[in-house]
């Protein structure tokens, strides 16, 4: 069974380099699998960043809602890092899909895995009420997610501030 790790944080905590570093050591090459689409210049741009500093070692798959089926696809010898859930869970819920039944599927899987996956996700919850019905019900299934994802997991990181904190 390969390994499974959750990294949450809040926003330019560190989460994505953290995850990157983890991932490598757990092999190389790697392969990122990003759930980002580009609607719009900013997020393009966000991107090719990312893209940009990830370097030779790391094959991109780009998989906006797919992530059990890439995951299944992907598995073999190399890491694989899946940035970001919560742009995963923005993507299934824009689409109205079903993101609880993937979120339990994804989770289901996990154990049958044979390589290593990463997973990185935002913590939303801790700030104030969002003032929209979409927003807190945006809120409400980041925080399901992740504690589906977390009790799969075998680790679970929080980084704060560019430091990362072992939780389980």
């Amino acid at each position: 069974m390969g390994k499974s790790i959750l990294i949450t944080g809040g926003v330019r905590s560190g989460k994505s380099r953290l995850a990157e570093r983890m991932t490598l050591a757990l092999g190389s090459p790697a392969i990122y699998i990003a759930t980002a689409e580009a609607h719009d210049a900013e997020m393009t741009e966000r991107i090719a960043r990312h893209r940009a500093r990830r370097g030779p070692e790391w094959h991109t798959i780009s998989e906006p809602t797919k992530l059990v089926q890439a995951l299944q696809d992907s598995d073999g010898d190399a890491p694989r890092l899946v940035d970001c859930l919560t742009l995963w869970l923005s993507n299934l819920m824009l689409a109205e899909q079903d993101w609880q039944g993937d979120a339990e599927a994804l989770a289901a899987i996990l154990p049958e895995q044979r390589a290593p996956v990463v997973f990185v996700t935002n913590e939303v919850g801790a700030g104030i009420v969002p003032e929209n019905a979409l927003a807190r019900a945006f809120r409400d299934a980041a925080g399901l997610v992740n504690q589906t994802i977390a009790a799969a997991s075998d680790e679970l990181w929080l980084s704060v501030a560019g430091y990362p904190l072992k939780v389980k």
